[in-house]
């Protein structure tokens, strides 16, 4: 083991034996603050503080509307989140093509969500299960109106996050308050960093990004469609089961979601050793995040379970939703840790540039999920959807657990094959 707290294995592997004995390789080291645990802490947790800062202003919406007119709550709408990675650069300022792309492409995005849920709200709500006499029809419309203005600043400054995470600065964006006060901050420090008009339109890269960026929209759609047609189901049982699904659900993204931190600092750490070729860290960098991530769910489960159940009060004050909140807890605790390692097999696929199975991968989930969710539903209502959904997140992990655990694609190096 070197100081960084990487084994190397030089030892010829056997190009028929799976390598699913990497996920618990160095598992003895979870624990210990080597090199690698403090690159990899020091890129997630101020990047988990940033991504979890947006699902908790959602769960404090959650808890103030649950509180405003008795059993009723608000259907909420889902972005698409488009994020852009970047080469390693030194401190000199230098011209990147694909951050201007990222930017160009954030902006246009924006402005198409923007005016596609402010002019469609209706039509929106309405297939989310929101009938037209409903006295919940108003409130929606205008929340998700005034909700769709933040679009074009939340597509800008996720697109300048995710060129400060190919930086591998997690920092930055977190002192940043305010959509379009981070939106117009980062870019100010963004400029002073790249040079973000490119020579010439040649230089936008916009037909990579078309490519690549096509690739992870058809996974982010098929993540969105399986949440949302959930929500769409929960209302047409009723605003009691929809309250409390809202509540389950935002407490379930939220305390996901600090996952994700992992998920950035694996991506940004395997981008650059892929590029460097030096798959030892590879190995130690993946396998260490997902040990580190069945740690945080393990955890987050304990937490949600106990916070969950004496703390349903504050979400509503109505007796019928409490106890449908309390029928959704075994759901919402359990998956934690299936969340969390999933949320990090996705920046692993970031990282190891795998885009194309990410996506279709997400896809066949999707569709059997879909599928489950709709059969779960006619059977067994509200607690029918969140097993469903407890069955999409296991797809989701399954997934990941496939890809490296087989050695297949970039990760056939794990059973001694090149990748070159």
């Amino acid at each position: 083991m070197d100081e960084n707290g990487i084994i190397s294995n030089n030892a010829p592997k056997s190009k028929w034996k799976l390598p699913l004995s990497v996920f618990f390789k160095d598992a003895r080291l979870v624990f210990k603050m080597d090199s690698l645990a403090k690159e990899i802490l020091g890129i997630a947790f101020p990047s988990a503080l940033a991504v979890a800062a947006d699902p908790i202003a959602s769960l404090i919406d959650t808890a103030f509307i649950g509180h405003l007119d008795g059993n009723s709550n608000i259907s909420k709408p889902s972005s698409v989140n488009v994020t852009s990675s970047v080469s390693k650069s030194g401190k000199k300022k230098r011209h990147i093509a694909s951050a201007s792309t990222a930017l160009l492409f954030g902006t246009v995005l924006g402005l198409l969500q923007a005016v596609t849920l402010i002019f469609a709200a209706k039509p929106l709500l309405g297939a989310m299960g929101l009938k037209p006499g409903s006295p919940m029809l108003i409130p929606a419309v205008k929340y998700l109106r005034l909700r769709s203005l933040g679009a074009p600043a939340v597509l800008l400054s996720l697109a300048m996050q995710g060129i400060f995470r190919g930086f591998k600065d997690t920092t930055t964006p977190l002192y940043v308050i305010g959509r379009y006060i981070m939106a117009l901050a980062l870019l100010l420090i963004l400029m002073k960093k790249v040079d973000l008009l490119p020579p010439s339109m040649k230089d936008l890269q916009i037909f990579r990004f078309l490519k690549n960026g096509g690739l992870l929209l058809a996974r982010v759609v098929a993540v969105t469609f399986c949440v949302t047609l959930a929500a769409s189901l929960a209302a047409r049982l009723g605003s009691i089961p929809m309250a409390a699904f809202q509540t389950c659900l935002q407490v379930w993204l939220t305390s996901s979601l600090l996952a994700d931190g992992l998920a950035v600092a694996v991506q940004a750490i395997l981008a650059c050793s892929f590029a460097e070729k030096d798959y030892d860290k590879v190995t130690a960098t993946a396998t260490r995040t997902l040990q580190m991530s069945f740690v945080l769910g393990v955890g987050l489960s304990l937490v949600v379970g106990v916070g969950l159940y004496f703390g349903a009060v504050v979400f509503s004050k109505s007796v019928l939703v409490i106890h449908l909140i309390r029928m959704g807890i075994p759901f919402v605790a359990a998956t934690q840790p299936i969340n969390s390692l999933a949320f990090v097999f996705d920046g692993v696929n970031y990282g190891a540039s795998d885009f194309a199975y990410s996506a279709y991968s997400l896809v066949m989930v999707s569709l059997a999920s879909v599928a489950s969710l709709f059969l779960l539903y006619n059977n067994k209502g509200f607690v029918g959807i969140w097993i469903a959904l407890t069955i999409y997140m296991s797809l989701r992990m399954f997934a990941g657990v496939w890809r490296m655990g087989t050695g297949t694609g970039p990760w056939r190096f794990l059973r001694g094959h090149s990748l070159s």
